[in-house]
């Protein structure tokens, strides 16, 4: 299969590009700058030159190719109207191209968006309204009358591995400026995780076989207590660990303040079942111990 990636030299989707490129599939990968490029054709990828803004080569990218699989997303949270708007665009352009073919289109979100109170979240739960990445689903989802095979992957609060440079890096930077590692309220509450790598292994099982309509949950860990995380920042930093009120937290954190007051626990059960998903990576404490989060380049 021939399959277009987007965000094809990120975190998450250079490790998709690797994942699909060993099971024997070809890829062309998007990349917005000659940085990305040369990373997506060193990989063994084909290069598509273009940007989420530049929906002509989103177009392209989707109409030269077998499948899709969109990972990109501009996290621009000083601006949520903009980014939302983007991820609509994009992926109607997807869908438009795909309408009537048959062909999979497997888009990104976030099991934040899903998190239950007093429960983990399911695949079948309906996302909650109020988080931006919801229009990922529903956009994608609304193509699946226009025969495209749609497909939603939920991924967990923190992708994690070397290179990670989302929620887990920032906590501990803040940890290493305030000089102490901190969690809110008891810290109870709790984080799914993935491995990049075992998320990637989802990504291709989702492109390959996932019917249309179908969400996929990537947690390899239903939920890391995030107090634990802060006892393994404040020992490899060398800083006290200690709580702080909830309502402080987005003082404290910045914007991840937000999401690490969520108690994020969700289940992968129905995903691991229906598509014989194994995650086989160190989870996300295992990794954390390793020490390559804490060596600054």
């Amino acid at each position: 299969m021939r399959v277009f990636v987007t965000g094809a030299s990120g975190f998450i989707g250079s490790a998709v590009v690797r994942e699909l490129l060993d099971a024997g599939h070809e890829v062309l990968g998007l990349a917005r700058s000659d940085e990305g490029a040369a990373a997506v054709a060193t990989a063994g990828a084909q290069v598509l030159r273009g940007s989420l803004e530049d929906l002509d080569s989103l177009r392209r990218g989707a109409a030269d190719s077998d499948g899709v699989v969109h990972t990109a997303f501009i996290h621009d949270f000083a601006n949520h109207g903009g980014a939302i708007e983007t991820e609509r665009r994009v992926v109607t352009a997807l869908g438009e191209v795909l309408a009537g073919s048959g062909r999979p289109l497997v888009v990104s979100s976030g099991s934040v968006v899903v998190a239950q109170p007093g429960r983990p979240a399911t695949e079948q739960d309906p996302s909650d309204p109020s988080w931006l990445r919801l229009v990922s689903e529903e956009t994608a989802f609304a193509f699946v009358d226009r025969g495209v095979r749609a497909s939603v992957l939920r991924l967990p609060p923190t992708v994690h591995g070397a290179g990670d440079r989302g929620f887990v890096p920032i906590i501990i930077d803040v940890a290493r400026e305030k000089g102490v590692s901190a969690y809110p309220g008891d810290g109870a509450n709790r984080w799914a995780a993935v491995h990049r790598l075992d998320a990637a292994n989802l990504f291709r099982l989702a492109l390959e076989s996932a019917p249309a309509g179908t969400t996929l949950h990537a947690a390899a860990e239903e939920g890391v207590p995030v107090r634990e995380i802060a006892e393994v920042v404040g020992r490899h930093l060398d800083v006290p660990v200690r709580s702080i009120p909830g309502e402080e937290s987005a003082g404290h954190f910045g914007f991840v303040g937000q999401f690490l007051r969520r108690d994020v626990w969700v289940s992968s059960a129905w995903t691991r079942e229906r598509f014989g998903w194994q995650p086989v990576r160190p989870g996300l404490i295992v990794d954390l111990e390793k020490g390559h989060y804490f060596t600054r380049p």
